[in-house]
């Protein structure tokens, strides 16, 4: 079996991102009403490694604004760097603007050395069991890394509040959906859930003039 059978589609190119939602105004036509107000949808790929999960660890239950804030504090302390961060006191980091529970999970992940290049050649499940199995990377975060890190085209991150909200008002739910209840709405919009992440992260901005992702 091929690499690229294992994994899927990699997201690499704004014509990726515009393959997919071609496919998904097809698929879904809640989707193609609210397309065209919406691209082009951005690509948001980032780079791999410590400093991307650490962000994304940051993003967990805080505004945009304040995970924004708090990161670019990190990156000018060079604790973007899992040698920097192994080194410092929990309460280093916390001066820093990170929660007494985040502050222990930097540390956890700079601890953990994960081979992150070996992660490129793992279908999504694995790379999602690899990264959670660090103390404080939850399924949000390992998905988050998966989608952005790794260009990985098929994952929803059906945890995300901004896209549950969204969800719920462009399908004309009456409450917003839970996880599981969304990810068994997503199947349908497989190969291409990080795609329709995208356009639902883009809808939530329109509704609420904010974003919802970093």
């Amino acid at each position: 079996m091929g690499r690229q059978s294992m994994i899927g589609r990699i997201i690499t190119c704004d014509a990726d991102i515009t393959e997919g939602l071609e496919w998904l105004c097809q698929a879904e036509p809640r989707f193609a009403d609210v397309a065209a107000d919406l691209v082009p949808l951005p690509l948001r790929l980032k780079p791999e490694g410590f400093g991307q999960v650490m962000s994304a660890i940051l993003g967990q239950q805080v505004s945009v604004a304040s995970a924004n804030a708090t990161w670019q504090r990190m990156v000018e302390a060079g604790m973007d760097q899992p040698e920097n961060v192994a080194k410092t006191t929990p309460d280093d980091l916390r001066a820093l603007g990170l929660s007494r529970q985040k502050a222990l999970y930097a540390q956890e992940l700079a601890k953990a050395d994960l081979n992150y290049a070996a992660l490129r050649e793992l279908p999504d499940g694995d790379v999602i069991k690899t990264l959670t199995a660090v103390k404080g990377i939850g399924l949000w975060t390992a998905e988050i890394y998966a989608k952005f890190s790794l260009g990985r085209a098929d994952i929803l991150a059906a945890g995300d509040l901004a896209i549950q909200i969204a969800a719920q008002d462009l399908f004309d739910l009456s409450e917003r959906p839970k996880e599981k209840e969304l990810r068994k709405m997503a199947i349908a919009w497989s190969p291409w859930r990080s795609v329709a992440a995208r356009l639902l992260w883009a809808y939530y901005a329109q509704m609420k003039q904010r974003d919802g992702i970093r």
